[in-house]
């Protein structure tokens, strides 16, 4: 069989960047290794329950910190607990997620809170509300046959807007 020279040079192209790909795919996983984000703290997710601060899921006012609200999250099998976040306008808040069964996505839609939550990693997301409104927390990660229906809902209220129209 005879092939022309430039059949020959495209052949040589296109095999020599599948190599190229393959050797940097095999570095960025292996060498690099593959680690969730930012996951500095580890549990012991088959009893999340019983570790703090996942045994009291919600807001908390926090004093002495570079922000002013802790929100703890924890999802499972198509839900997150709890179902309604309330912050104030303005506040700088502190988002700490697990989940207690399979690999759960936390996103807040139109927003840049995008966490994803791995069983047995805790993640972290520091962020300022700084537009009032009431934000859809969906999950995008695929976690099963109830998937579409695991979402939460994020409330940025104005306590200036509530006084006045009082």
């Amino acid at each position: 069989m005879h092939l022309h020279k430039y059949e020959k040079w495209w052949l040589v192209f296109g095999v020599g960047t599948l190599f190229a790909f393959l050797v940097i795919l095999g570095i960025g996983a292996f060498h690099n290794g593959t680690h969730p984000n930012q996951a500095r703290n580890i549990i012991d997710y088959e009893n999340v329950d019983n570790h703090a601060p996942f045994d009291n899921p919600g807001v908390h006012k926090v004093e002495g910190k570079d922000w002013d609200y802790e929100v703890v999250i924890v999802a499972s099998a198509f839900n997150y607990n709890p179902i309604e976040i309330e912050v104030p306008l303005g506040s700088v808040v502190k988002f700490y997620a697990t989940t207690k069964d399979v690999i759960h996505g936390f996103e807040v839609a139109q927003t840049n809170i995008n966490l994803m939550l791995e069983p047995g990693y805790i993640s972290e997301y520091v962020t300022e509300m700084n537009q009032a409104g009431e934000y859809l927390i969906v999950c995008n990660e695929y976690c099963g046959i109830g998937h579409a229906n695991m979402y939460s809902t994020l409330k940025v209220v104005d306590p200036n807007a509530t006084e006045n129209s009082q």
